[in-house]
């Protein structure tokens, strides 16, 4: 198929940068950042390919009228919207971008522990209402921790790289693919894991096998107690569960970058409660799904969706 052909569909907010880099490789980009999703299905006729970020679910259906897609590139980390059996059937390629924010995810979890097991987060809000309290808030060293990574993918491994300053030793459980657990981190099993780490963060996706992952009894067989770090999907912590092993101190604080719903006006009466909890300890932490959203992993991103599509022509 000669890349003159190509014709693409983008239907979500890209960096700029994108555009000069199709145009290196033959594709004519539609770019559409405010078609409504109901509209996307119609719009697939006559493209080879789609780039989307979170717009629409993409299931069969969405496919019907698209004959000539050969790929659908999606603009970020997993693939919750997208039905892969979908695109099997139809022998349509699944491009990814993990590795386009995983610095970005790295760092910020790495600021997320940071913030937590040293109070930056309630020592600021303190001092802003000129409160200068110290003893309660002298806080933990992340040297000599036992820090556990749960899922080794790019995100998991590169927590790991940016951790190797702090001498503290890392154990890292992946049931999909053990084989990619290598230094830094030392290979263990979950029940290994749970046994020995003082601090545990999440670097798993959504799939239907993690829902709900880190439920009571995930919590309650941990050792020792855990700080805790999500910046997944929200869908892999039993939000309820987390709260109660937050108010027994199971769990000595948690930062959460995702949340089981994250349209916040849309709880119910159980989510609220559970927000309402989190939102007023003082040992969690909560960011907007920021995790992977910077300035570089924006260009980034975009850098290595091209380069598979390059490669996949």
């Amino acid at each position: 198929m000669p890349t003159s052909t190509i014709r693409i569909l983008i239907i979500d907010e890209m960096h700029p940068s994108l555009f000069p880099m199709l145009d290196e490789i033959g594709a004519e980009a539609d770019y559409r950042p405010d078609i409504p999703p109901a509209e996307v299905r119609q719009a697939l006729a006559g493209f080879d390919g789609l780039i989307l970020r979170s717009k629409v679910r993409v299931t069969a259906s969405t496919l019907e009228l698209a004959e000539r897609l050969k790929f659908v590139a999606r603009a970020g980390a997993g693939l919750d919207n997208i039905d892969v059996q979908a695109l099997q059937d139809r022998s349509i390629a699944l491009l990814g971008a993990n590795e386009g924010n995983r610095q970005a995810v790295g760092e910020f979890t790495l600021g997320l522990l940071l913030a937590l097991v040293r109070h930056i987060v309630r020592g600021d809000r303190q001092v802003r209402d000129k409160l200068w309290v110290r003893e309660p808030n002298r806080g933990e060293e992340i040297s000599g921790k036992m820090i556990g990574i749960i899922g080794y993918g790019n995100m998991g491994q590169n927590f790991a790289r940016v951790l190797g300053g702090f001498n503290c030793r890392i154990l890292a459980y992946d049931c999909f693919a053990p084989e990619k657990v290598q230094p830094p981190a030392e290979r263990v099993s979950l029940e290994e894991l749970q046994a020995q780490a003082e601090v545990v963060s999440l670097h798993i996706p959504y799939i239907p096998e993690n829902l709900g992952l880190a439920n009571d009894a995930f919590f309650e067989a941990f050792r020792k107690p855990i700080w805790f770090l999500n910046t997944s999907r929200g869908d892999v912590v039993d939000q309820a569960a987390l709260v109660r092993h937050l108010k027994s101190g199971k769990i000595k604080g948690a930062a959460l970058d995702v949340l089981e719903n994250e349209k916040l006006q849309t709880f119910t009466t159980a989510q609220q409660e559970n927000f309402g909890y989190l939102t007023a300890a003082d040992n969690v932490i909560l960011t907007p799904h920021i995790a992977g959203w910077t300035h570089e992993s924006y260009v980034k991103i975009n850098e290595v969706l091209v380069g598979k599509i390059r490669q996949l022509l």
